[in-house]
Parts: structure tokens; sequence; C-alpha cells
């Protein structure tokens, strides 16, 4: 039977939890995850964790930090003076906002933390910082 290898389109359904249990993503109830083995669009740890699957293959697989979000970077959390959040904008802690940079692009922000005179902003992936198991089972090698 065919393995799934390098440069394969492949479809898979998952389930995506943390160290706890707790599920963050799941595929299990709608259609399943395309993409091709080494193009990069997804992370590095779950593309490896595909390679030398067969169709109707299921495993579970840890992928420490390192091949997923990576570590959570303090350099990437910004505090501003409340005063320059827009004044439309009543902002709440978990609340997802996008910084524009000077250069135009758009950073996807989270805040974190609200005082009287500060919002913090987190430009890390929600995930970054986390070992992920996955529950993976290929589908099929298009």
């Amino acid at each position: 039977m065919a393995q799934a290898q390098q440069g394969d389109t492949v479809r898979v359904h998952y389930t995506g939890k943390l160290d706890d249990g707790t599920v963050f993503d799941s595929s299990t109830d709608g259609e399943p995850l395309e993409f091709t083995i080494g193009e990069g669009n997804i992370i590095p740890g779950f593309e490896v964790a595909v390679v030398g699957m067969s169709p109707g293959d299921s495993k579970i697989e840890t992928i420490p930090i390192e091949q997923a979000y990576g570590p959570h970077r303090e350099e990437m959390v910004l505090v501003i003076e409340r005063d320059q959040m827009p004044p439309e904008l009543d902002p709440e802690v978990g609340q997802q906002l996008q910084i524009q940079q000077p250069s135009g692009e758009a950073i996807p922000v989270v805040i974190t933390d609200i005082s009287d005179s500060e919002v913090t902003l987190d430009a890390n992936h929600p995930l970054a910082g986390e070992d992920l198991v996955f529950e993976i089972q290929l589908v099929e090698i298009a």
C-alpha cells in the first residue's frame, strides 16, 4: 500500500489537544484537512508525523514546541498606554486585534491584560509555548 511522502497531497482527519487533554481543534465533524507534504503550510511536526502513513492508518503523535508554533517569546508582548487605543474601542481580555506596521503589514494580536492606564498585547501564536498532541488518521493520498 502507498505511503505518504514528501510532495504528496494528502487528506487527514485530526484532533489536536494540549498536554492536559484540552481539545483546541478537530476536523472530525467536517472535511478532512488537505495539504501537500513539504510545502510548509502546516506546522513541521505535523508534516513529519504523516510521512510514512498509509491510507486508513491512525496514530497519536506528540509534537514538541520547537516543531509546533515555537516558544512563547516575551519580545512579542507589547504594553501600550490605554490612550493609544482607538477611542471607539472598548478593550477586553481575549479580544483579537490587528496592529498596522509602518510597512503596511497587519500583525494579529490578542489583548492579554488591561489596567486603568495600560493594555497588554500579545503577538505570539495562541499555541506558542505548548507541546501539542494530535490524533491523526490518513484518509487518502491524492
